[in-house]
This record gives structure tokens, sequence and C-alpha cells, in this order.
């Protein structure tokens, strides 16, 4: 039976071995022109769309065939971790009522290097977005032990009605917390603030840093939007870009650190010289490697000028159409790879501030009046070309934004992920 088995497959095997060597010898007897056509086309025209059509931030993704559901399945997900950070927090309750504070955010507190302050309004209360943000910082400081002895949280209500923030209500039982409006402010708040809710986030966000200036002593103010979860390295990454890579001065003497940028603005194509240099530097390195694996393997003993110059732009467009995105997730190996670049415009989900930059930052908000089109996120950084100041994005992000129910536009009844 075994030879049997043998003498059948015998022949096979050796068709699909005579059939790789016959198109390897053809591969080798085409003009070079051809062979790179070749490439090129079973690159970008077979190998990416079956592998990417299902990567969100790759340019191959099909939307028609994957949006609704994996918009779906994020939103389920995200119910499911809405409810376990509830029953974390009641499980520390039950487990160790002495963790409740006082919600007296005035009280005084020893000095912290670093305020980690949350700044919250009522929305989707299934959701519990603040409770996640607030449960998963609190774990990973625990995880974190004595290097993060000295960070607190803080949590800033901005709702205009506070005493109807179910979740902020339960968590000022936890952690010191500090309250925008009371009742009387709520019923009778400012007509321009009230109407134009784009000015009324940049108050909000100025009181909840001064808020946290005056209450703690601290080095560093993290602000952090309620719908910002950390991811499980932000602390080791923090702490090597503020005792390390920027030792000798607060923040470099930069206005802030952004900690966050959307996904799907992380592309080369973008208006952002510094990324267009990474880019043309990963297309030479990638380049001279493939352009060596290309003379190895047709037996060239040189690489010519114009085969390195199309590997070098074949990587560059590889890199783009699989998703920059998909290359910054491997700087997550160790805190040394991430990457600091000048600062992008978009976004605010979580923000770092020296106290004197933060300071600063109060004082030039106080200049600005935020309207639709110039919300805080581009007044932030209108502040940097008016003012001569600088700031840095840190890539990749360090939280990532799970809050898909926009506070400033409502008109998302069904969210998606793009």
């Amino acid at each position: 039976m075994k030879f049997e088995r043998q003498r059948r497959e015998g022949p096979i095997r050796g068709t699909r071995t005579s059939l790789w060597h016959h198109l390897l010898l053809w591969f080798h007897c085409t003009s070079t022109s051809l062979q790179l056509f070749i490439l090129t086309a079973v690159t970008f025209g077979i190998v990416l769309p079956l592998v990417c059509h299902d990567l969100l931030h790759s340019y191959y993704f099909v939307h028609r065939w994957h949006l609704d559901h994996m918009s779906w399945e994020f939103l389920e997900q995200n119910l499911e971790e809405g409810q376990a950070a509830v029953q974390y927090f009641d499980s520390l309750r039950l487990l160790n009522s002495s963790l409740m504070v006082s919600a007296n955010a005035d009280e005084p507190s020893p000095k912290p290097w670093l305020v980690i302050t949350i700044i919250t309004v009522q929305r989707q209360l299934e959701y519990h977005y603040p409770m996640q943000v607030m449960s998963r910082f609190h774990q990973l400081l625990a995880r974190c032990g004595k290097a993060c002895h000295h960070h607190h949280l803080f949590l800033c209500n901005v709702d205009q009605n506070p005493q109807n923030h179910q979740d902020a209500q339960l968590l000022a039982k936890f952690f010191p917390t500090t309250v925008r409006y009371n009742e009387k402010e709520s019923a009778s708040s400012d007509g321009d603030s009230s109407s134009n809710i784009f000015e009324k986030e940049k108050q909000d966000y100025a009181y909840c840093l001064a808020k946290t200036l005056s209450t703690f002593d601290t080095k560093y103010v993290m602000l952090v939007e309620d719908d910002a979860v950390p991811e499980d390295d932000i602390f080791s990454v923090l702490h090597h870009l503020l005792l390390a890579r920027f030792s000798e001065s607060a923040l470099g003497d930069a206005l802030y650190f952004k900690l966050y940028h959307p996904e799907k603005l992380q592309r080369y194509v973008n208006p952002e010289p510094m990324r267009i240099l990474e880019w043309i530097g990963l297309g030479m390195f990638l380049g001279t490697f493939l352009s060596l694996l290309y003379a190895w393997v047709l037996g060239h003993p040189v690489i010519r000028r114009p085969i390195f110059l199309f590997f070098m732009l074949y990587s560059m467009a590889l890199t783009e159409l699989f998703g920059r995105h998909y290359l910054l997730e491997l700087r997550r190996l160790t805190p040394a790879l991430y990457n600091v670049v000048p600062v992008t415009e978009c976004c605010t989900p979580a923000m770092v501030y020296s106290a004197a930059s933060a300071h600063r930052i109060l004082g030039y908000f106080s200049e600005l009046h935020c309207r639709l089109g110039f919300a805080k996120d581009t007044a932030l950084y209108s502040i940097l070309r008016e003012k001569g100041e600088w700031a840095y994005v840190v890539e990749p992000n360090l939280v990532k934004h799970v809050g898909l129910h926009s506070t400033l536009r409502r008109k998302n009844s069904e969210p998606k992920l793009l």
C-alpha cells in the first residue's frame, strides 16, 4: 500500500516541481522590464487586495463588505467593556470601602508628579465611557506600582446637569472630583456658551485644566476626554519620554504632547512634511534590501540604479497602500521605539502639559473664541503659529478613542468606525 501511494504521488510531485522550475526559468529569461511589471501587477493587483481587504486602515479595505459588521462588533464590545467597568467599581466598593474618598476637590493633596484629569459629560449611559476610562487607568496605575506612586486621578464633571450624570456621581465616591456647574448655574448658564457648543467645550477644557493646577501642585497634567481608553504601555512610554528623552526641560519646552491622532489621518499622503521624509527613508531602506534580494535571485553581480529606484518607489507604494498605521504598531515593542514628531492639528482626546505650559495655554485660551470650524483642537494648533510655540505628537497612539457617539456632532444615529 505504501509503495502504491508513493507510486501514485511521485509523478504529481514531480510535475509540480517541474512546473515551478519552468516558471522560474521563464521568469529568468524575460526582460527586466517585464519582470518588474509582473511583480507590480501581482503585488498590487492580487496579493494586497487578498491580504488587506479586511484591514480597516488600508486603502484596500472593502467598506461594503466589512464596515457595518466591524462597527457593530465594536459597539457590542464597547457595551461589554462598559458593563465590566461597572462591575469593577462594584467589586472595589465591596472589597475595600476605604478606597472611597471625599468628592471635595479643594481638599489638600500631596504633591504629585502627574495628575490625570478625566473631562466628562453625560452621553450614552449604556456604554459607561467615563467608567471604562477610569477603571482602566486605575488598573494600570496599580500594575505600575512604585513608578506611578506620585500619579493621581482627578475627575472633572462639566455636564450642565451634573446631578443627572450617573457615572460621574458614582466615580466621585472613589476619586477626587470637581463639578463646574451647580443646579442654579445649569438653569441659567451663559447664553453664548450654551448656544455655541464649541465655545462651551473650550471653556470646559480650560476650567478642568485650571482646576487641576489649583488643586494639585503637580509637574505635569494629562487631560483626557472620557472616551479615550489608555493603552497598556502608556505609563512606561510617558516615563521614558519625560524622564529620559526630554529630561533636560519639561516637554522639551514644548507647549504640549498629543497622545492620539486618528488612524485614518496617519497615512504618508498627508500634509505633514516630516512624514514625507520618513516615507522616503523607509523606501530607501526597503528598496536597498529588495534590490539585493532581486540581484541575488537572478544572479546579477551588481545593483543598477534604475532597479534600486524601482524598488524604492515600489516599497513606498507598498507601505502606503498596506497602511502606515500597521507599521507604527511595530513600535510598541519598546518605549524607545516610539516616535515623537511635530504635532498635527486634529483632535485632543489625550494631551500632556507641563505646569508652565498649562498656564500659558490658559492665557492663550482667554484670547480665543471658538465656533463652528474653529474648535478647541484647531485653536490649540493656531496658537503654535501665532505665538511661536511648538508641540509634539507621540506615535503610535497611547489611547484608544472608543466613543463613536460625539458630543459635538450628534447626527450619528448609526455610528461607523470610519
